[in-house]
């Protein structure tokens, strides 16, 4: 029996994990020949389009095989729609995997909401579930995943309360040891989709970036400013060392980036919107994010994150090697605005530099 012990002053459980968890068996980054998917919407039919995606990977059967219970993983920031994952790629996903057998959930922890951590002086952090429930029911309930889930008859999981497993990191650059919710534990592959953003802290936010939505509130703060305060103690360049960190503990065995519209300039939320009509696919996670970047216009080496994936030697670490299925990716390739970085010791100021409680 694993140890238990509490976080926080509601004392939610945290059951002890030795090393990563079970999603991350059977993956690696050491795929010396990784394919990725890059099909075109057309007609507005994004269904058809992620289908057409998860099939140039060799289909659903395949991406998922020996993997039953699986989590799909949006990127919901806020309850605005135009800064998030589409329903309608989730229930694309979550429509193939229910058709193959699989047990599926959707599982997110937002940022925040106007009206409960967020007000006209800034956005404010907080530990609290009295605040973190019902953010994130309401962002649920905006973007229309309440009635999603719904539909659908599976579970819709907020990631910020309730029971939590302590995990393993290696090679870990803050923590050794992170706190994730217990459904993590729970899954056998992680489904990362978010919707293809530029950054102000980030620079982009693709597969990897979004597992950020996978620090518990509860433990880290509701605007990660906990964890984001550590790693900018230790010099986190474009909050990539919290990014790698989650990476390394909870990696993502398929990837599906929402560059239906996409967001340059200053996102994740703040940013212009651009009509990109596209789904990108893999199960390699750095691939598939160095294939978003490039069709986004950004090198490698200008994405934190991705640099030092490579500098770990993570696989691919050049899309020389790295199989392009479908859209050719130089037909696709567009030059979106830059955004205006900026380091997470100048945001703090207003964006969770107040604690607040019910």
């Amino acid at each position: 029996m694993k140890k238990k012990k509490t976080i926080t002053r509601r004392e939610f459980v945290i059951t002890g994990v030795a090393g990563t968890l079970g999603i991350a068996s059977g993956f690696s980054f050491a795929d010396p020949a990784p394919a990725v998917a890059i099909v075109k919407i057309k007609e507005e039919n994004i269904a058809l389009a992620v289908e057409e995606a998860i099939d140039l990977l060799g289909g659903i059967e395949e991406v998922t095989r020996d993997k039953q219970r699986i989590m799909l993983k949006p990127n919901l920031i806020g309850p605005d729609p135009s800064c998030t994952t589409k329903p309608e790629v989730i229930r694309a996903l979550a429509e193939l995997m229910l058709g193959a057998g699989k047990e599926v959930s959707i599982g997110e922890g937002s940022a925040a909401a106007p009206g409960f951590n967020m007000d006209e002086q800034g956005v404010h952090f907080s530990k609290d579930p009295g605040i973190l429930d019902p953010m994130q029911q309401y962002v649920f309930d905006q973007l229309g995943y309440t009635e999603l889930a719904a539909s659908l008859g599976i579970p819709l999981i907020n990631l910020h309360t309730g029971d939590m497993v302590e995990v393993q990191v290696p090679n870990a650059y803050v923590y050794d040891k992170i706190v994730v919710s217990k459904a993590l534990s729970e899954i056998d592959l992680l489904c990362s989709v978010p919707m293809m953003k530029t950054h102000v802290l980030a620079r982009v936010t693709l597969g990897m970036k979004n597992l950020m939505g996978l620090y518990p509130g509860s433990a880290y703060c509701s605007v990660r400013s906990c964890i984001h305060n550590e790693a900018f103690k230790r010099n986190s360049p474009c909050v990539s060392f919290e990014i790698m960190d989650m990476v390394r503990a909870c990696p993502p065995g398929l990837t599906v980036i929402d560059a239906s519209t996409s967001m340059e300039g200053n996102g994740p939320s703040d940013g212009k919107l651009v009509k990109t009509n596209l789904i990108i696919a893999g199960t390699n996670p750095l691939a598939t994010d160095m294939v978003g970047a490039k069709i986004m216009g950004f090198h490698k080496n200008e994405v934190a994150t991705l640099a030092m994936a490579i500098r770990a030697r993570m696989k691919p670490s050049s899309l020389d090697y790295v199989e392009i299925r479908g859209e050719a990716l130089e037909s696709v390739q567009m030059a979106f605005e830059r955004p205006d970085l900026v380091p997470w010791g100048e945001i703090n100021s207003w964006y969770g530099a107040k604690e607040i409680h019910t």
